[in-house]
């Protein structure tokens, strides 16, 4: 079979395109913390929200003087809300340094320990609001 247009040169000569350097292999200490810390984060995240739910599943009582069952889910809603996107924005982060073989776990164990703070907060937001 022929081919209306002639092939490009094969061997070496000014078309043959650049070779680049190989990527450095990826730190295995560098990848096990960061997938350690990742399912870490997915964890939290599932644990919290079970525990959020529950947290305003058997809020049965909530005299209106001392609680506020509105501002209880307004600081779990809120808490898990921008914990999970947090979350997600940092286990994505983290993803894309490992692929471009470059230092991931700060961004993982900061996603960390960011996830663990925002919740935190929340939980002082419920207490607060329920009046505890």
């Amino acid at each position: 079979m022929t081919y209306p247009y002639p092939q490009g040169p094969v061997g070496p000569g000014p078309f043959t395109p650049p070779s680049y350097p190989p990527k450095p292999p990826v730190s295995a200490v560098d990848l096990t913390v960061s997938i350690l810390t990742m399912v870490l984060i997915l964890v939290l995240g599932a644990a919290a929200a079970v525990f959020g739910l529950f947290s305003l599943a058997f809020l049965d009582y909530c005299p209106p003087a001392t609680c506020s069952a509105e501002g209880a889910a307004g600081a779990v809603l809120s808490a898990l809300g921008i914990a999970g996107l947090v979350g997600a924005t940092g286990i994505i982060v983290a993803i894309v340094q490992l692929v471009r073989r470059k230092p991931s776990w700060p961004f993982a164990v900061g996603t960390l320990v960011l996830c663990v703070a925002i919740l935190a907060v929340g939980g002082v937001g419920y207490i607060a609001a329920v009046g505890g």
